[in-house]
């Protein structure tokens, strides 16, 4: 868990700053911190100098659906109807909206709107691993914490975007990240910890499930907006004041006007706590009950209406970790014997219908609302699944397979309703176009407009390329 730390980090609220009246202050930012903090004076800073400068504010965003523990791309997105069982599995393949374009059976949905997605079937994820789940999410090769020592100092595509773009509303945090476990996701690396994504998992109202997806009966309570017993909004706002106050006396010591500044954006960062925009888009009660149906009441439904909700409201990036347990992942389909890891049949198709139904019904809520084409949707995992079924005592279960994996996109004004490159005819091997992780952050940062060439320096001051193996925006979409 070393990684839930808050977004009020800077304030150094442990720091005493005098020796009388501060101490004050710093048990206000200290209390401030407790709260998770929504935002950074540092990101709201950023994007005032860029709309000064003339650079457009984006109101673009990103939705990842990652499907914690690898997808099987044959039993998904890359059937081999033709193949012997042992290899095609056990489902059908199905006609989509596009022609000559088939997927499994038990995606209906998405074949229908095929016309909306972009299939790609020539992921290159070689090194790509899992818990943590750092290559894919970055597009670095080297994000590989279990080989590489400093692979956790790689930021994820998400912290890249909240460092350059910030979020679309200074109201709202950046980035904001639902997760089963801390492993499942990327995090801000050599950014640093400000740059982490917003914790929603305590954000919200949601239903708990087991480690298997059963329901516990019970719901997550929003622990982060609420304030203890003895401190309310008012006498929080109280404390603003009193902080203002103190910062009058600095300013005035101040030639420069560099302290007015910042209390200008420190000033706006309590107001994302005091005002009620994030918290209202966390609440899923201020929407209409007939979108609450439409989306379902499964969880994984649920968190991603609350990603909509989220764009919408001005965040930049939401990562929505689809998973139920916290070791690699509700999708690692090994179908180890007695183990929650079930394979294909047991473990795969149950999880099917569902991601259908939460991918589609968020595309065309999306584009119902006007906003697919500033919202790019991803749906994927850290790699494909063997060939051939039967691996580790299964029946039908598939082991770890780095070497190809499908995944799908949709909105954000790209070229949709195609079949991006192809594996060979068993699903062993890249056949043609290979995609490579830095190719896909190459995209997302196309679509964001984050700078391809942009850097950011390592723990001994050396620039690092944010995108790196030569990594280009895939053509075909953009």
């Amino acid at each position: 868990m070393s990684h839930l730390g808050h977004a009020f980090e800077n304030y150094n609220p442990l720091v005493r700053e005098g020796l009388t009246l501060l101490s004050r202050r710093n048990m206000l930012k200290a209390g401030l911190a407790g709260m998770a903090g929504l935002s950074v004076p540092e990101l709201l800073r950023h994007r005032a100098i860029a709309a000064e400068s003339g650079k457009p504010i984006s109101h673009k965003s990103v939705i990842l659906l990652w499907m914690a523990g690898g997808p099987s791309h044959i039993d998904t997105w890359d059937p081999k109807p033709h193949r012997p069982f042992n290899n095609r599995g056990p489902f059908s393949p199905i006609q989509t909206a596009q022609p000559g374009t088939f997927i499994c059976e038990h995606l209906p949905k998405q074949a229908a709107m095929l016309d909306k997605f972009s299939i790609i079937r020539s992921v290159d994820c070689r090194k790509s691993s899992h818990q943590p789940n750092q290559v894919m999410q970055t597009g670095n090769r080297e994000a590989a914490p279990r080989s590489n020592p400093k692979g956790d100092k790689y930021p994820a595509i998400a912290s890249i975007i909240a460092k350059h773009c910030g979020a679309n509303d200074p109201a709202m945090p950046p980035s904001v990240a639902f997760f089963k476990h801390t492993s499942h996701v990327a995090w801000g690396g050599w950014l640093g910890r400000q740059y982490d994504p917003f914790v929603g998992n305590k954000a919200a109202v949601l239903p708990e499930l087991d480690l298997l997806g059963k329901s516990l009966n019970r719901n997550s309570g929003a622990d982060v907006f609420r304030l203890p017993s003895e401190l309310s909004f008012d006498r929080l706002g109280d404390r603003r004041a009193l902080m203002q106050d103190f910062d009058q006396i600095r300013t005035g010591l101040d030639q420069g006007g560099s302290m007015d500044a910042l209390d200008h954006y420190g000033q706006q960062a309590f107001d994302m706590v005091l005002g009620r925009k994030a918290q209202q888009a966390f609440d899923l009660n201020r929407e209409p009950e007939s979108v609450r149906a439409r989306y379902g009441d499964h969880l994984w439904c649920q968190q991603t209406l609350l990603a909509r909700r989220l764009v919408e409201a001005g965040v930049s990036f939401v990562t929505l970790d689809l998973s139920y347990h916290t070791a690699s992942g509700t999708w690692d389909n090994h179908g180890i014997p007695g183990g929650v890891y079930g394979g294909i049949s047991k473990g795969l198709k149950p999880l099917l219908p569902t991601f259908d139904h939460l991918l589609t019904t968020l595309v065309s809520d999306l584009d119902e609302r006007g906003l697919l084409d500033e919202c790019l949707v991803i749906a994927m995992g850290e790699f494909g699944r063997t060939p051939n079924m039967g691996t580790q005592g299964s029946t039908d279960g598939r082991n770890h397979w780095p070497v190809v994996m499908s995944m799908s996109m949709a909105g954000g004004g790209f070229r949709h309703g195609q079949v991006i490159g192809a594996s060979e005819n068993d699903g062993a091997r890249i056949k043609d176009r290979p995609v490579t992780p830095a190719d896909l952050a190459a995209t997302i940062y196309h679509h964001m407009g984050v700078p391809l060439d942009l850097t950011y320096d390592d723990e001994r001051g050396r620039p690092r390329y944010t995108v790196e193996e030569n990594g280009q925006p895939l053509a075909e979409l953009v």
